[in-house]
Parts: C-alpha cells; sequence; structure tokens
C-alpha cells in the first residue's frame, strides 16, 4: 500500500514529470495535493497501470485532490536548457500553478532544483511510495499522452498515437524516412548512428 503522507503535520505536494526519455514533445509535470490520510486501491505507479484505469483514476484524482495542476515546457526550451533543467522547470511552474501553497514538495526521483523557499524531499521511485505522487504521475502521463496522439495527427508517420514520442524503431523509421519536425529535441541523438537531419 502506497503512503499517503510524509509527514502528517504538513500540506505536502506530489510531484512527478513524464517525457524525459522522447524524442520529441514536450516534458510535463504535474503537482498533486491530496487530503490527508487519502487512499485508493487503485493508485498506484502510473507506469503499472492500463489506460482504462489511468483515465479512471484521473477523474478522481481530479474530484478528490485538495489542488492540482499540469504544466509543460517545450522541446525547443529542452534544447536550450537540457531535460534535466526542464525536468526542474516544468515541476515549478506546476507547483507555481496550484491553488493552494504547499509546505512541502515530495518529488519523484533523486535531484530536484529549489523552488522558492519551500523545503523539499527527493524519493526515488516516488511514484510506488507516496500516493500523491504516484496522483501526480497518472495527471502528467495522461495529459502528455492525450496530447501527442493529437499531434500524430498533425505530424503522420512517426508512430506518436502509439509511442507519444518515445525512441521506438517505429519512431526512428519515421525519422529516417520523413527528417524532422518542429517538435523533434534536436539536442538530441534522434538516430543511432545521428544522421545530417537538420541541413
Amino acid at each position: 500500500m502506497l503512503l499517503s503522507a510524509f509527514t502528517p503535520d504538513l500540506v505536502e505536494a506530489g510531484c512527478d514529470e513524464v517525457g524525459r526519455g522522447c524524442l520529441a514533445g514536450p516534458v510535463v509535470a504535474a503537482a498533486v495535493i491530496l487530503p490527508k490520510n487519502y487512499q485508493h486501491e487503485l493508485l498506484n505507479d502510473s507506469k503499472q497501470l492500463g489506460k482504462e484505469d489511468r483515465l479512471l483514476l484521473q477523474k478522481e484524482i481530479e474530484r478528490d485532490a485538495l489542488a492540482w495542476a499540469i504544466a509543460e515546457v517545450s522541446n525547443g526550451e529542452i534544447d536550450e536548457i537540457n531535460i534535466l533543467n526542464a525536468s526542474f522547470k516544468a515541476m515549478h511552474l506546476a507547483v507555481e500553478k496550484l491553488s493552494v501553497k504547499p509546505q512541502l514538495l515530495l518529488i519523484d526521483g533523486n535531484r530536484f532544483k529549489p523552488y522558492g523557499s519551500i523545503p523539499f524531499e527527493c524519493i526515488i521511485k516516488g511514484d510506488a511510495v507516496y500516493l500523491s505522487i504516484a496522483a501526480a504521475s497518472v495527471l502528467a502521463k495522461n495529459y502528455r499522452d492525450e496530447l501527442m496522439c493529437k499531434l500524430s495527427d498533425q505530424y503522420p508517420g512517426y508512430g506518436w498515437h502509439t509511442n507519444v514520442g518515445y525512441p521506438t524503431d517505429e519512431h526512428r523509421e519515421g525519422i529516417r524516412a520523413l527528417g524532422i519536425t518542429p517538435l523533434h529535441r534536436k539536442s538530441f541523438q534522434l538516430l543511432p548512428s545521428q544522421l545530417e537531419l537538420f541541413e
């Protein structure tokens, strides 16, 4: 069973991001503040959940949370500031959008750049430990998957409707055949033996 709180005395926001390893599209982060002692038998790391369960959970998280927010940082900015800093920025933007100010941030992973004066705790695989991080994982993944599916209609041939921008064989074959789109991350190695894609 996932834990409902790191400390019972503070308003905690769980934060997680998705899309760091993708070749295209933004990195997306979510921040979620759940009620104290919140429990949900289905809520777990979004990577362990099927799409139907994630969509059901999204509705319940948005209904039950004291506050939640989602933010994204574009592929262009990822190229400018690097993916790690873009991930931190996306989480900062999500926290900034919360309607309730948290007193502690629970961060999925082992690194974070402080956001103002709010203290934080980094938890490796935190989306499998704390409910608020798991909830943020669900919201961020649903948002980004839906966005990439919509963008796949605009940029067909890369398989984004299924790979959502990750480096699958289909995605890389699309890059070889069609070149890159305005949504590809030029700072990433888009093909195993990098071709002259940007001329």
